[in-house]
C-alpha cells in the first residue's frame, strides 16, 4: 500500500488531468491505518499536492485537501512546520475557504507543539495573514484562526509576538473592517485574558481591553450590548474581576441598571446587565453582591413583577442562578413578602405560559427549593417549605398536572421540582399524603422517552438515598423504590406468554 502511494504521488508531476490520479490516493491513503500512515508518511512528498491547488476546479482542490487532511495529520507538528513552511503560506493566500482552514488548522497543531512553535512565531509574515483571515467572510475561517492565535498567546513568547510587534498594528487595522469583525477580536484577547493575570495585563498593555470597556458606553446600543457579553466573560476570572472592578467598570455597570429606567432602548442591553451581576454573584459571594450593587436584585425582582414576558424569563433565570447556593437563598429571603409574591407569580407562569415560560420556570424552581443533606436545619427547611406552599393553594397537584402532560421538557421540569425536594421531610409527607403519588413515581409506563426515563430515575434516586425516607414512606413504599433503583431506568418486565393448542 506505502509502494503504491509513492507512484501515485510520483506519477502526478506528468499528469494533464490528474483528477482519476487524486481520487485513487485519496482512497488508498483514507484506506490506510493512521498508526501504519504515520510510519510512512515521513518520506513521502507532499510538496506534488500543494502545488497542484494552483488549478481553477473546485473538485479538483477538494481531493487536494482531502488528501492533505489525512497525510498531515499522519506527520508530527514540528515536521510540518519544518518541511512545509512554504506551502503553509502560500495555503493562507488561497482563494478557497477550505484550503485556508487545511493551513490554519495545521498551523494550530504547531503552535500546540512547544517543539515547533518557534516555527512559527518566527514567521511574522505567515501570522499577519492568519491574523487578516480573521476579518474575511466565511466564519469558519475567522474562527479557526482565532483559536489558532489564542493558542500562540498562551505561551510568554507568543503573547510577547502577538503583542509587542507590528503584529498588534495588523490585529488593530483588521478591527477597523467592520463591527462583527471588532468583536471578533476582542472575543480573542478576552480568551488570551482570561489564561492569566499576566496575559490580562498583556491585553490591558496593547490598548485593546480598554477600548472594550470605552464601548459599554457607546451609542451604538447593539454594539453596548456585545460590549457587554464581552464583558461578563472576562469577570469570569478572578484577576479579570478584580480588573473590573479596580477599573470601575462593576459600578458603572451598576449605574447603568439605575439609568435604564430612562432609557427607551434599554430592553436590549438590560438582560445582559442582569446577567453579568448573575455571574458575578456565583463566582464571587450573592450577599456581598447585592448589598454592595443593590440596584441588581431590586431591578431582577421588578423584572420579575413587570407584565414583559422577555424581562420576566431573564428575572426568572436569574433568580435560579442567584437560588442555586444556600447564601443567595437567603438573599432572596431576606426580601419578605415580595418574593412570596414572585413565586406566586412563578407557580402561575409555569402552569399558563407559553412552553419555554413554563420550562424556564420549573428550572429556577428546582434550583430554588433545592437543600443539600448537610443544611437541613429547621430554619431553612420552613423556609423551603414556605416557599413551596406559596407556588399555588394546591402546589402538589400543579406540579403533578405538569409531570403528567405529554410534552417530554415540561414532564422532566416537573420531576426535576420533585427531585429536588425529594430529601426533605416535609415534602416526603406531602408526597405520601398525596394520592397515587407513590404509584405514579414506580409506574414506568408513564414515562415514554429517554429523557423522561432517567429524570424519573433521580427523582427515586433522591428519595432512597435520603435518610429520613423509611420512615416517611413506611418499609413497603420504600423497598418498591429501592427495587425501582435496582433494576436501573430502562427495566422492561417480562411478560410470560402461554400458547395454548386447542385439541382437534
Amino acid at each position: 500500500m506505502a509502494a503504491s502511494i509513492e507512484d501515485l504521488l510520483a506519477s502526478l508531476p506528468g499528469l494533464g488531468e490528474p483528477i482519476e490520479t487524486l481520487q485513487t490516493l485519496k482512497t488508498a491513503a483514507l484506506a490506510l491505518p493512521l498508526s501504519t500512515l504515520r510510519e510512512r508518511a515521513p518520506g513521502l512528498q507532499l510538496g506534488v499536492i500543494f502545488s497542484l491547488l494552483n488549478f481553477n476546479d473546485r473538485e479538483h482542490v477538494a481531493l487536494c485537501v482531502a488528501i492533505l487532511e489525512r497525510f498531515l495529520q499522519a506527520l508530527e507538528p514540528v515536521h510540518v512546520a519544518r518541511s512545509y513552511k512554504e506551502e503553509l503560506k502560500r495555503g493562507l493566500y488561497h482563494p478557497d475557504d477550505s484550503v485556508k482552514l487545511l493551513t490554519i488548522s495545521q498551523v494550530g497543531r504547531i503552535v500546540g507543539s512547544p517543539e515547533a512553535i518557534t516555527e512559527i512565531l518566527n514567521n511574522l509574515e505567515l501570522l499577519k495573514q492568519i491574523i487578516l483571515c480573521i476579518g474575511g467572510d466565511k466564519i469558519s475561517v475567522a474562527n479557526e484562526a482565532i483559536k489558532s492565535l489564542s493558542k500562540i498567546a498562551q505561551t510568554t513568547a507568543g503573547l510577547d509576538v502577538l503583542f509587542g510587534s507590528n503584529l498588534l498594528t495588523e490585529l488593530k487595522n483588521v478591527m477597523a473592517t467592520s463591527d462583527i469583525v471588532r468583536y471578533r477580536v476582542y472575543e480573542m484577547v478576552v480568551e488570551i485574558s482570561s489564561v492569566s493575570s499576566g496575559s490580562l495585563s498583556c491585553c490591558v498593555n496593547s490598548g485593546l481591553i480598554p477600548q472594550l470597556l470605552e464601548e459599554l458606553s457607546g451609542a451604538d446600543v447593539l454594539v453596548r450590548v456585545t460590549c457587554i457579553e464581552m464583558v461578563t466573560a472576562l469577570a469570569a476570572t478572578v484577576h479579570g474581576r478584580q480588573y473590573l472592578e479596580q477599573q470601575g467598570v462593576i459600578d458603572k455597570i451598576s449605574n447603568m441598571i439605575l439609568g435604564a429606567d430612562s432609557d427607551p432602548f434599554a430592553g436590549f442591553y438590560l438582560p445582559g446587565l442582569v446577567k453579568f451581576f448573575g455571574n458575578l454573584a456565583i463566582v464571587d459571594s450573592p450577599q456581598q453582591i447585592c448589598e454592595h450593587y443593590p440596584a441588581f436584585l431590586e431591578k431582577v425582582l421588578d423584572m420579575a413583577e413587570g407584565r414583559d414576558a422577555t424581562m420576566m424569563g431573564v428575572a426568572v433565570d436569574t433568580l435560579g442562578v442567584l437560588g442555586s447556593n444556600m447564601e443567595g437563598k437567603q438573599v432572596l429571603h431576606k426580601t419578605g413578602s415580595r418574593f412570596q409574591n414572585i413565586l406566586k407569580r412563578m407557580g402561575d407562569h409555569a402552569k399558563n405560559a407559553s412552553t419555554e415560560q413554563r420550562i424556564r420556570c420549573l428550572d429556577a424552581i428546582s434550583s430554588l427549593l433545592y437543600l443539600p443533606p448537610d443544611h437541613h436545619t429547621e430554619d431553612l427547611l420552613g423556609m423551603t417549605e414556605s416557599w413551596f406552599s406559596s407556588f399555588s393553594n394546591q402546589p402538589m397537584d400543579l406540579f403533578r398536572a405538569i409531570a403528567s402532560q405529554p410534552f417530554p421538557e415540561l414532564h422532566c421540569g416537573a420531576l426535576k421540582v420533585f427531585t429536588a425536594i425529594a430529601n426533605q421531610p416535609w415534602a416526603q409527607k406531602l408526597m405520601i399524603e398525596s394520592p397515587g403519588f407513590i404509584e405514579y413515581v414506580v409506574n414506568r409506563m408513564v414515562d415514554p422517552d429517554k429523557d423522561s426515563k432517567d429524570a424519573k430515575f433521580e427523582l427515586v434516586k433522591a428519595l432512597v438515598k435520603s435518610k429520613t425516607i423509611a420512615e416517611v414512606f413506611g418499609n413497603q413504599h420504600y423497598l418498591r423504590l429501592r427495587t425501582y433503583l435496582r433494576e436501573g431506568p430502562y427495566y422492561v418486565t417480562a411478560i410470560a406468554t402461554v400458547a395454548v393448542e386447542e385439541a382437534d
